[in-house]
C-alpha cells in the first residue's frame, strides 16, 4: 500500500466549520498547494443523526505527488470524504458502514517533508478544538513521536526514501536546524503577519 496516514473524526459542534476552512485554505495558498471547498455550513439538525444527507462539508487539499487529505465531514459531523460518499455512502451492510468513516492519505512519494507538513495541519487543527473527536494512525510514527529521524526511517523501509530538500516545500525553505514544529509555526505566523497587513487601513 505504501506509507499512509489513516484518520477519523467527528467535528466539534460548538466550532465554526467556516472558520477552520478558512485555516485550511490559508495554509495551502501559503504552500501553494490545491485545494477545493465543499458546503462551509454544517446543518444543526443533522449533528446527532446516525444519517447523513449525502452532502460533503470542508476542504480537501492536495500537496504534491500526495494523495488527497480530505478535512471534510457529512451532516452527522463525522469525516469522511466525496470519494468515500461516492462508493460507500449507500452501504446497507452494517459490518461496512464504518467504511464510509475510515479516511487515509498515502504519502510515500511525496516524501518526509510533505507527511510530517500533514501532520503538523492536523495537529494545529486539533489544538484549535475543531474536532469532538479525532484518531489518527501514522505509519511514520510522526503523529506519535516527533521524531523525524524514525520517520526518515520508515520511507527508507518502504524503500522510497525521496531526496529530504528536493522535496522540502520549496516555496518556504526550512532553516538550518530548524526543527519542524518551530517551521511550521512560521508558517502560521506568515499568514497571520499577512492577513494583518490585509486588514490595516491604508494611507
Amino acid at each position: 500500500m505504501g506509507l499512509s496516514i489513516h484518520y477519523n473524526g467527528k467535528f466539534n459542534s460548538n466550532a465554526i466549520l467556516s472558520d477552520l476552512i478558512t485555516e485550511v485554505k490559508e495554509i495551502a495558498e501559503t504552500l501553494k498547494w490545491d485545494y477545493k471547498i465543499f458546503h462551509e455550513i454544517l446543518p444543526k439538525v443533522y449533528k446527532e443523526n446516525k444519517s447523513h444527507d449525502n452532502k460533503i462539508y470542508g476542504i480537501s487539499i492536495f500537496p504534491p505527488e500526495c494523495e488527497t487529505v480530505s478535512i471534510c465531514f457529512l451532516s452527522n459531523y463525522r469525516m469522511s470524504s466525496s470519494v468515500h460518499l461516492k462508493f460507500y455512502g449507500n452501504l446497507t451492510n452494517p459490518s461496512e458502514h464504518n467504511l464510509l468513516y475510515m479516511l487515509s492519505t498515502k504519502t510515500q512519494f511525496a516524501g518526509v517533508n510533505i507527511h510530517k507538513t500533514i501532520i503538523e495541519i492536523f495537529k494545529h487543527l486539533k489544538s484549535r478544538a475543531y474536532f469532538e473527536e479525532f484518531n489518527l494512525s501514522d505509519e511514520g510514527e510522526y503523529w506519535e513521536t516527533n521524531d523525524e529521524k524514525l520517520l526518515e526511517q520508515k520511507f527508507k523501509e518502504n524503500g522510497t526514501l525521496l531526496d529530504i530538500f528536493s522535496l522540502a516545500v520549496e516555496t518556504i525553505p526550512i532553516n538550518q536546524k530548524e526543527t519542524f514544529e518551530k517551521y511550521f509555526e512560521r508558517i502560521l505566523k506568515i499568514i497571520d503577519d499577512r492577513n494583518n497587513r490585509t486588514k490595516s487601513p491604508t494611507a
